[in-house]
């Protein structure tokens, strides 16, 4: 019963903007880790960027310096400011949000539908 809804994909010239935005809903007793995935056709998902309960952060190399990612707790919501995009940045970005639906239950990872970003060169 965990859905992530994911939003501000689109197509971007190198060098521009962007700003995702994911909010978490549902049965959902608590939350940890939130974060963004990306996958190009062909190759493996891999971590953007993620940020704990408590507010720690964790930058995948590639976009360190050009990406922020920021939480609102109590609304299971997460952002990802990317700035300064490179041709390499497309692909489909997936929220994660680790959580336990009900007390007693299992801490697991759920995911989002994913939303296009395309960098242009």
């Amino acid at each position: 019963q965990v859905q992530l809804v994911e939003s501000g994909g689109g197509l971007v010239h190198a060098g521009g903007s962007l700003r995702l935005s994911c909010a978490a809903s549902g049965s959902i007793f608590s939350g940890d880790t939130m974060g963004w995935y990306r996958q190009a056709p062909g190759k493996q998902r891999e971590l953007v960027a993620e940020v704990t309960s408590t507010g720690i952060t964790n930058y995948a190399d590639s976009v360190e310096g050009r990406a922020i990612i920021d939480r609102e707790n109590a609304k299971n919501t997460v952002n990802l400011q990317m700035n300064s995009l490179r041709p390499e940045d497309t692909g489909v970005y997936f929220c994660s949000f680790w959580a336990v639906r009900r007390v007693g239950d299992f801490l697991r990872q759920y995911w989002g539908q994913g939303t296009q970003v395309t960098v242009s060169s």
